[in-house]
This record gives structure tokens, sequence and C-alpha cells, in this order.
């Protein structure tokens, strides 16, 4: 007979709760395949730890979102939001539904136009446009979201110059009752900034003024800023159309729509507290509906929707290292994976399952990644079932940002694999190798030992 691993006893702290008089019962149920892929089977091929993504869950959620607004508004276009996640498998999921593009750098531009994106279904955001890169979204006919004067400027000399006209908008930012503001991009709404670009732009005879754009921020809980953004992009076009005359084609409320995961510090869980697509919808359509717009010109709506899209689709599997006590008697887990390839650990209490069925014993638990830095935490303290050495994990809802903020810190970046609408496995991206690393450095002769 085997003999057992000894575990100094420990106090256990019971939850509190009506079903039991041992209180309330905390369980999380194993996740042991995606899609109908078992775990065991991607990782045994693909190595761990490992990202999945899902294609069926990604056009699922693409769907709904376009139900949601096109079912309220006559007129709805949907970007997709490259900085979110700009692995191309991802990417041409969204375009193959319908969706533009939204970029905010010259990288991230011309990522989209390799993957066949038409130049004139590119929006062009973000503070960093050299005056190479406004040129080329201007030859290839792209939306371009003006920033600060300095680009406004750019673009006007770009336009005395070229026998293209510039198809340009304002970014706007606001007040929405959202803390802290992002008024570091754009122009002002309430200090007549914006209004001020307007005028310049209209002013200004080689530049064609399209649309007005706002992103208010980012993971917001409550749909009433997004009634406020509506209400001052339609309050600053119709008094375009009123002054100059000129109509707008499109109102572009950008994105921010939260997703469903668990913001670190909040009582309730994301799954419950998160507005759903319907709720962003209604407040953002009832406000141009009702707006006094001419009778038949409503403006395009654009969503730049990029969290609330993906968040679900993306999965993290890696296999447990190891199993040990910290100082305070808490048990510590350590995982394969950490906040170098799970950034958003930082600020979400992530799910994390066990792969396959455990027992129901549980205690409160550390899930610390393999990083030799005291900052690798991907939770804190979560009431878990046992786990040891060699036991696989799943963490849900990891498909936005973690994939474009990852880094290669210490250990290398692992496969990212898509499971098709079939149940058929394909590798997206490889996973790092030392001669991925090498190949991009040169040593100087004398140091070569």
């Amino acid at each position: 007979m085997e003999k057992k691993v000894f575990e100094r006893p420990v106090i256990k702290k019971l939850s509190a709760g009506m079903p039991a008089k041992f209180g309330l019962q905390v369980r999380h149920e194993p996740v042991t395949q995606i899609d109908g892929v078992p775990i065991k089977t991607l990782m045994e091929e693909y190595g761990s730890p490992l990202f999945v993504y899902s294609e069926k869950k990604i056009r699922q959620t693409y769907k709904e979102a376009c139900r949601a607004f096109s079912s309220r508004y006559p007129n709805v276009l949907f970007a997709w939001s490259y900085k979110t996640n700009y692995l191309n498998a991802v990417c041409n999921v969204f375009h193959q539904e319908g969706a533009w593009a939204e970029v905010v750098s010259g990288f991230e531009y011309q990522k989209a136009l390799v993957n066949g994106v038409s130049g004139d279904q590119i929006i062009f955001n973000g503070p960093d446009k050299s005056k190479e890169e406004l040129e080329l979204a201007v030859q290839n006919r792209s939306l371009i979201h003006i920033d600060h004067f300095d680009e406004l400027y750019d673009l006007i000399e770009i336009g005395e110059n070229s026998n293209i006209k510039p198809k340009v908008a304002i970014r706007v930012n606001m007040d929405t009752g959202i803390y802290p503001a992002w008024d570091r991009f754009g122009f002002n709404y309430e200090n007549g900034e914006a209004w001020d670009a307007l005028h310049r732009i209209m002013h200004a005879d080689n530049l064609e003024l399209l649309g007005l754009h706002t992103h208010i921020g980012t993971y917001i809980m409550g749909t009433e800023p997004y009634k406020i953004a509506a209400s001052k992009l339609a309050e600053l076009a119709i008094g375009l159309s009123s002054k100059f005359d000129h109509q707008l084609q499109y109102i572009d409320i950008g994105g921010g729509f939260a997703s469903k995961n668990t913001l670190k510090g909040v009582y309730y869980p994301g799954t419950d507290t998160a507005p759903s697509f319907e709720d962003y919808a209604d407040a953002i359509t009832s406000v141009l509906i009702k707006a006094n717009f001419r009778h038949n010109k409503l403006p395009l709506l654009i969503l730049e929707t990029g969290r609330a899209l993906i968040d679900d689709a993306g999965y993290l599997a890696g296999t447990v290292i190891a199993t040990k006590r910290l100082a305070n008697g808490q048990r510590a887990t350590i995982l394969d994976a950490g906040v170098n390839l799970l950034f958003t650990s930082f600020w979400y209490d992530h799910d994390i399952r066990p792969a396959k069925p455990m027992s129901d014993q549980t205690e409160e638990t550390a899930f610390f990644g393999p990083l030799c830095m005291n900052i690798d935490v991907i939770r804190k303290n979560m009431m878990y079932p046992l786990l040891k050495k060699g036991d696989p994990y799943v963490i849900q809802r990891v498909g936005a940002y973690n994939n474009t903020q990852w880094l290669q810190f210490i250990t290398l970046r692992p496969n990212v694999v898509m499971i098709d609408e079939k149940g058929e496995t394909h590798l997206i991206r490889k996973k790092e190798t030392l001669q991925t690393l090498n190949k991009m450095e040169s040593v100087p002769d004398h140091l070569k030992i």
C-alpha cells in the first residue's frame, strides 16, 4: 500500500449559508472540454500552457450584439477593435461576419491590410499617426479620426497636396459621469474645443467631414454614460446641420462594453452585473432615434466593441506545477501560466476551473504563476478543491487583451489554437522558441565567445 503524503491540519473557515449546517458549499464545476474537444487531448497535442479560442463562440457573440442593435436602430455597423485581440485568425472571423477594422497604430493598420480588409473599411484611431501613415490612409480612403490639432494641421497639408480629400471625423471627449474622465484623447466637448476643431475642418476646403467619434472609457458597467455620450454627439451633429447645412454620415460611439469577467474588489460577479448588449443598445439607440435629426437622415451608428465580443471565446488551459503552504498556513497552488501571459489578472478575479472532476472538499487557496516575481499572482484567495502537481486547469474568459499585452518575460509565449465550428483544431500562433528570440539579436564580434 502506497504511503500517503502527510499534510498538517489547518483551521478552515466555513462560508455562511442555509443549505447545510456546515455552511454554503462552494463548487467549481470542472471544464473538461471546449466545443467537444477534451482539454487533455488539446494539451497532449499542443502543450501546456495553451490558449484556446472557440470560433463558434466568437460568431455566436457577434451575432447577439448585431441583433441587439440592428433590431433597435435601422443602420448599424461594427468595427473590430484590433488592440483587443489582433491574432489574424480571430480578426478574420469578425471580418467574415461583416465587421470592419478599427485600428490605433500604423502597425495595426498594416495588419488589417494584410488580413484583406479594404482601405475604405478601416477606421484609423489613436493619438500616434505619423504623416506617412496618414498619407497612406488618405490614399486608401480610410476613415481617419482626428485626435489633436497637430494631426488636423497635418491632414490639411496632406489634403492640399493630394487629389483625394481625406475622409475625417473628430474624436470627442466629454464628461459622462465616468471617473476618471478619458480627456487625454480627442477634443473636449464642454470647453468648446470640439466645436473649434469642427469649425476649422468645415472652413478647410480639402477635408471631407463624415462623422463624430467618442470612446468614453473601458469596462463601463452602466448604460447612463452612453446616453449622455450619444446625446452630446447628436447635439454636435445637429448643430453642424443647422449652421453649415452639413449632414454627417455616421456617429461612432466607440467601445468600452463590459464582459462577464469580475473586476477585483467588487461584491457581485460580472456574470450577474455586466449589462447585456440589449441594455447598451437600448441606451444608445433610444437617444439617437429621439434626437432632432431630419426625417430619414439618421446617421449610421458605428460600434467598436472589443472586450465584450471576444472575452468569452478565449480559454487558457494549463497544468499545476506544485502546491505548498504559505507562512500563514494558506494553501498555495503554482500554475504554469503567470501574469506575463494573463495580463488581465491584474484587474480581474479570473474564473479558474479544474479540468477534471475533483473532490468537494475546498480550502482557501492562492494561485500563483511560475515567474520569479512576487507580483505573479493570478488569484490571491479563493475557496478551491485540493489540486496536486500535474492536475489540469482552465481559466475562462481570457480572450480580450491577453494576446496583445502578453510579455516574453522569463518564460516563452505558448501555442494558440482555434477550434472551428466543426470541432477541428487549428494552430493559429506557434509557440516561441529560443531561436525565435535569438534571430532578432546580434552580438558584436568583440563580445562573441
